[in-house]
């Protein structure tokens, strides 16, 4: 009898704590971008049509967007109460928020608006993601207890989109603008103007519209292929002044500053086809219909600066920004060199040279949007010639331009194409979509720390924060900006507001995981890239291993060396697998029963220089640094349509000497390499490779012919092959010298500038 009631009174305290279990929350919860801290309470808080919220009119927008967010996604209509509650902490930063939710109440503690706004978007992760699609059947919403601070770690967290070279939907730009919010970031760099169109309503100058909005037909392919050809189709547009002023009021309700960009002095053919006066020598062109970079320039003469003022004048009306972005960048001066005006201008001025003209033009129309309350930003460009006293550099060009800025005094926001141009190649899958080049994958982003090390603390300061591009030659769909965006804006938002000592990126991936799912449900087309497989070669005691990699670590590789595509009953992978000869290695990831990812499919040239030793003369450049010395030796090939993988090495402007000594004397009959050519990247091929050979002992066994690069030695659209034949020569060492291509020569992009040497793998047989 008592062996019983022990029994009935063990089996009521296990159904009691299982209940228990399943109700109170026993993992912290996937917030992006991850908070200062978060506490769990062990409990959960009870949300339903009983729910009653206050707050005051200084929380009007946040309360508001809960009370409208929990309506439309879960149609649960909020009353009147105090069971979630908006309070005033003055004690909290002005973007900093403490959400407190216990079981009988949710507390949202601000200094501002704003950052209840942030607190309150924490507060949406915590909800289940139905409620973005509007699926939420269930009336009753358990909410996990949790306790969270949380301020940002930089007051300027943005988002670039160009919308000249393609532009979108009115609807698609709120769409853009609520997914800044949601992810906590504050500013909208909105790019209006470029050569290729116009796209502001500008009642002053009506040919803007007209003629500058449009182009009469579009590049197929990328800038890179030749022949250049074309879709023969007009396209083009404007967003006109209530366009305009619909999206700057929907952007205010949720915090975000839209920051609009006029481009000048360079940048303008699309203006000057239309009004021919305002260039420097009158001649009639059209809107460009492929990308680059054009002579054509703003001409400094009185009638450009009031032209552009009068612009200025109705665009500020428009967009109420401290800050105004005047581009500056990529500014050829040829044009200048040649016009009486502009020299005229110089000898009047006092000026030196075009680069002081530069800054003229540049400081002019800073005074000018000083004297109307506003403050300048531009591209690093706006250094060249000497800084203008109040602008704010944004520093695309690597962090020297930032450096520079932020050491004389001005504030600088961060986004080298290194890290922050999300035009480029996320993966080096082969079937991504086509972009622009370069390779920029999710974890390169969330590494990123806007603070150059150059820097003091004290200089430190002067960093505002960072910001992710999207140039859009290549992006023609909504679909397809949605595609490069995420999920690189969402590792973005985590650099710009959490704290450095936070960051975990295996602990990012797996909310990522979780996150992916509200970026599904609220019809964003993301790229998912968490499934895919790193392969990387090893070399141990003079032997070759492949090693098999995927970010989330509780899924399964399986894996095949016989050509076919791995299913759930191949070989799982457990070790590195031997590399005794050449092969294919194919794998895809798994959970316990479906397929996750894409095929990896990894070829290896098995070579005598496989597990060699080499050492360069010149360290690749940090951006371009991919596998190190020891990739150009590795058997592995890098991509045939993009540079910047983890196979190519890049230099900026430099010859190269590389030295490879094999492990022992080897019977050598061809080396062959190749080199990377996107002269719109500005990267060009050497002007010449040449190859020696020498003995154990030192001795040359070759004279060092070089071999100059032709045309005809293209081994792909982007790629040319340096490749030379022995006759069986025994040798221990080889040396390879690279002479690069120099300056790059006037009337293509990046026209004086150091042309960039990339260079693949070195097959030795």
């Amino acid at each position: 009898m008592v062996s019983r009631t022990l029994k009935v009174f063990f089996g009521i305290i296990l159904l009691f704590f299982s209940c228990k279990s399943k109700e109170i929350p026993t993992e912290i919860p996937n917030i992006i971008p991850k908070p200062s801290s978060i506490k769990t309470n062990n409990a959960v808080f009870t949300l339903d049509e009983n729910t009653g919220m206050s707050f005051d009119t200084q929380f009007t927008i946040s309360a508001n967007f809960l009370k409208q967010f929990l309506k439309v996604g879960g149609g649960i209509d909020l009353k009147s109460g105090t069971t979630i509650a908006f309070l005033e902490d003055t004690s909290l930063p002005s973007e900093g928020y403490r959400l407190h939710i216990s079981k009988e109440q949710i507390q949202i503690k601000a200094s501002t608006d704003q950052g209840a706004f942030y607190a309150v978007q924490s507060l949406r992760q915590l909800l289940p993601v139905s409620f973005e699609n509007k699926t939420s059947s269930s009336k009753t919403i358990k909410i996990p207890c949790v306790t969270i601070t949380d301020s940002p770690n930089f007051k300027y967290r943005g988002m670039h989109l160009d919308v000249s070279r393609h532009m979108y939907s009115v609807d698609f730009i709120k769409k853009y603008i609520d997914a800044i919010a949601m992810l906590k970031m504050n500013t909208f760099h909105w790019h209006l103007t470029d050569d290729q169109g116009w796209r502001i309503e500008i009642e002053a100058y009506p040919k803007l519209n007209t003629i500058s909005s449009f182009r009469d037909e579009t590049l197929i392919g990328h800038y890179n292929d030749q022949p250049h050809q074309f879709d023969g189709k007009k396209y083009g547009g404007y967003y006109t002044k209530n366009d305009i002023k619909a999206i700057v009021s929907y952007a205010q309700q949720r915090f975000v500053t839209i920051i609009p960009e006029i481009e000048m002095p360079g940048h303008s053919q699309a203006v000057i086809a239309s009004y021919p006066e305002l260039g420097c020598n009158g001649s009639n062109v059209k809107v460009p219909t492929k990308w680059g970079i054009f002579d054509e320039i703003y001409c400094t003469k009185e009638e450009t600066f009031n032209f552009l003022e009068v612009i200025l004048d109705e665009v500020l009306v428009l967009f109420p920004s401290e800050y105004i972005h005047i581009g500056g960048d990529e500014t050829p001066k040829v044009r200048w060199e040649n016009c009486e005006h502009c020299q005229k201008r110089i000898a009047d001025e006092g000026l030196k040279n075009v680069h002081e003209l530069q800054n003229y033009f540049i400081s002019r129309m800073e005074k000018y949007l000083n004297t109307k309350g506003r403050q300048i930003i531009g591209w690093d460009e706006i250094l060249e010639g000497g800084l203008a006293p109040n602008a704010t550099v944004m520093s695309w060009r690597g962090r020297s331009g930032a450096v520079e800025a932020a050491k004389s005094g001005h504030n600088v926001v961060l986004t080298p194409t290194s890290n922050c141009y999300f035009d480029y190649y996320q993966s080096d899958n082969e079937d991504e979509p086509l972009a622009i080049g370069g390779y920029l994958p999710l974890e390169k982003v969330y590494h990123y720390n806007p603070i150059p090390e150059e820097l003091t603390s004290e200089e430190a300061k002067y960093v505002m924060g960072a910001q992710g591009n999207l140039w859009t030659e290549y992006i023609p769909t909504e679909a397809k900006v949605e595609y490069m965006v995420f999920p690189r804006m969402v590792a973005m938002s985590e650099v710009v507001w959490s704290e450095p000592t936070q960051k975990d990126y295996n602990d990012f991936t797996k909310r990522l995981e979780q996150f992916n799912k509200r970026l599904t449900a609220l019809n964003i087309n993301y790229a998912n890239h968490l499934y895919d497989i790193e392969g990387n070669m090893i070399v141990e005691n003079g032997n070759a291993y492949y090693n098999l990699e995927t970010l989330m670590k509780d899924k399964i590789i399986r894996f095949t060396l016989d050509e076919s595509i791995p299913n759930i009953n191949s070989e799982v992978y457990t070790t590195k697998i031997p590399i005794e000869k050449s092969k294919t290695i194919k794998a895809v990831v798994f959970d316990a029963k479906t397929q996750l990812g894409k095929p990896f499919e990894q070829y290896i040239n098995f070579h005598k220089a496989l597990g060699a030793k080499i050492t360069l003369d010149k360290t690749p450049h940090k951006a371009y640094a991919g596998s190190g010395a020891e990739g150009l030796i590795n058997g592995i090939s890098g991509s045939n349509s993009r540079y910047g993988d983890k196979e190519w090495l890049g230099f900026e402007g430099e010859d190269l000497e590389i030295i490879i000594k094999l492990n022992k004397e080897t019977e050598i009959n061809t080396i062959s390499t190749r080199f990377y050519e996107g002269k719109g990247q500005w990267i060009y091929k050497p002007k010449r490779i040449q190859f020696q050979l020498f003995d154990t002992n030192g001795n040359a066994l070759t004279e060092a012919a070089p071999i100059y690069f032709q045309n005809n030695n293209s081994t792909s659209k982007n790629t040319f092959k340096a490749a030379i034949a022995f006759k069986a020569l025994k040798a221990k060492t080889i040396k390879i010298n690279v002479e690069s291509f120099g300056l790059i020569p006037k009337g293509k992009q990046g026209a004086g500038h150091k042309a960039w040497t990339f260079i693949d793998e070195i097959f030795v047989n």
